[in-house]
């Protein structure tokens, strides 16, 4: 990780204008034994149905928003509108399971590694400059949604 004075001042200014939020405190909770676990998928990789509404850029601060993905979707129905140039999106267009493993979960299921697949993954845009809205609103509304949801495991897969 370069240091802030090994930067160019432009790159320097950029970063320094994000917020830096700390959380008081992170809670812990013992996972179940995995052969009898739902696990649920949360994605940071700007996947959505075909139908939904793709994210966008957010010029202040980012899209904060969130997707709801089926467990049984088809990765003929999921798009990515991840805006970021920060990545190649190729090894998504050539395999959902690189960011959104639904078919991999599904198949540990299927042996009796977990115990069964939550019915719904949950998809976020990465890149957002301004996590306050995620961390106050949308963040604990999906974590309403995972526990409803009898998720007590979750796989949290990056863009």
């Amino acid at each position: 990780m370069p240091r802030l004075d090994t930067l160019s001042e432009m790159v320097r200014k950029v970063l320094m204008s994000f917020p830096c939020l700390e959380a008081p405190g992170v809670p812990w909770t013992p996972p179940p034994a995995l052969p009898r676990a739902t696990v649920a998928l949360v994605t940071t990789a700007g996947l959505h149905l075909r139908g939904d509404r793709p994210f966008v850029s957010d010029p202040k601060g980012g899209d904060s928003s969130f997707r709801v993905i089926p467990s049984g979707a088809r990765a003929a129905d999921i798009l990515q509108s991840h805006v970021s140039i920060g990545f190649d999106h190729t090894a998504f267009y050539r395999d959902m399971n690189v960011t959104l493993p639904l078919d991999r979960v599904h198949e540990l299921a299927a042996r009796g590694t977990i115990g069964a697949v939550a019915p719904r993954a949950y998809s976020f845009m990465g890149a957002i400059r301004d996590p306050r809205r995620l961390v106050d609103e949308t963040g604990p509304e999906v974590a309403r949604r995972l526990r409803d949801d009898g998720a007590q495991v979750v796989l949290l897969t990056p863009t």
